[in-house]
C-alpha cells in the first residue's frame, strides 16, 4: 500500500522538533503489521542464535515502521543492541541502545531538574516541561497502539541496561564513566529491576569506580607521555628537554609551581 505522503527515513533524528508526517489509520496499520511481521521473523533468528540475520530482520522492520511510532522503533533498536551484545560488538551495541533511548525520550522527554531561574528541584523528581506538538503526536500514537508510559519506562530500563553492559565492555575512561552513570540511573526510580538485574547493577556500582580510576590514570599517563615527547621535540634545538622543568604540587591548594633546572636530571 502506497502512503499518501512521503515517509521520513528511520535514520532521521528521533528528537526532530517538527511534527512528523502522519499516515491514515489504514496505512499506519498496514505498515505496522508489515514491520511486526519482519520483527517476528527476526525474533526467531535471535532465538536460534542467528544474530546477524536477526539484525537484518530488525532493520527491515525499521525501514517500514512509521517514524512517529517511537516506541516500536525503540523496541527494534533495543533488540538490535541485544544482538550486538551477543556478538560482542560492544560499540555497535552502545550505538543501538542509545538510539533506542533517544526514541523513548521523544515520547517521554527527561524532566529538567532546574526551573527557569536555575533552582534545583530538591525532590529529585525534576519538573516536567511543556509538551510540544511533535511530542503530543507521538504520545497519541503510543496510546493508539495500546502502549502506555509505563511500557516506555520498562523499555527504557532494558535499553539502559544493555547500553551500560556494552559500555562496560568497551572500557576506557569515557566509556566506563558512561557505564557508571547508566548503572547509577538504573539504581533509581522509576526503574524496576528483576533480582538478577538488581544484582548486576549493584555489582557494577562496586566494581566500576576503581576500574574508572585505573583507566583515568592510565590515559592521563599516556597523554602526559605524548606531551613530554612533543615538548622534547620542541626544546631539543635549544639544548633543553622537559627534564629541565620541574613541577611541584602544592598539597594545600592542589595547584603546581614550576622551577627551571639548568642541569636537568
Amino acid at each position: 500500500m502506497e502512503p499518501s505522503s512521503p515517509m521520513r527515513p528511520a535514520t532521521q533524528s528521533v528528537l526532530d522538533s517538527t511534527e512528523p508526517e502522519i499516515f491514515s489509520p489504514e496505512e499506519e496499520k498496514a505498515l505496522l503489521e508489515e514491520s511486526n511481521t519482519e520483527k517476528a521473523n527476526a525474533n526467531k533468528g535471535f532465538t536460534s542464535g542467528e544474530y546477524n540475520s536477526a539484525i537484518q530482520g530488525y532493520e527491515k522492520a525499521l525501514a517500514v515502521c512509521p517514524t512517529y511510532l517511537e516506541y516500536d522503533i525503540a523496541v527494534l533498536r533495543s533488540n538490535i543492541a541485544a544482538c550486538h551484545l551477543k556478538l560482542e560488538e560492544w560499540k555497535q551495541a552502545v550505538e543501538s541502545a542509545t538510539q533506542a533511548l533517544e526514541a523513548l525520550d521523544a515520547i517521554d522527554p527527561p524532566a529538567s531538574t532546574a526551573d527557569k531561574d536555575g533552582n534545583t528541584d530538591d525532590t529529585g523528581e525534576g519538573k516536567v516541561g511543556e509538551v510540544d506538538d511533535a511530542t503530543e503526536v507521538r504520545i497519541t500514537a503510543l496510546t493508539r497502539t495500546g502502549k502506555t508510559i509505563n511500557d516506555v519506562h520498562k523499555l527504557r530500563t532494558k535499553a539502559l541496561l544493555r547500553r551500560a553492559k556494552a559500555r562496560q565492555q568497551v572500557g576506557g575512561w569515557s566509556s566506563l564513566q558512561g557505564a557508571l552513570e547508566d548503572y547509577q540511573a538504573l539504581s533509581k526510580p522509576p526503574h524496576q529491576l528483576s533480582s538478577l538485574d538488581r544484582k548486576t547493577v549493584q555489582t557494577a556500582l562496586k566494581e566500576l569506580p576503581p576500574r574508572l580510576d585505573d583507566a583515568k590514570n592510565t590515559e592521563l599517563a599516556d597523554m602526559m607521555g605524548k606531551l613530554k615527547q612533543l615538548g622534547n621535540g620542541i626544546l631539543k634545538p635549544f639544548g633543553l628537554s622537559t627534564d629541565n622543568f620541574q613541577f611541584t604540587k602544592d598539597e594545600s591548594s592542589g595547584g603546581y609551581s614550576m622551577n627551571f633546572n639548568q642541569g636537568g636530571k
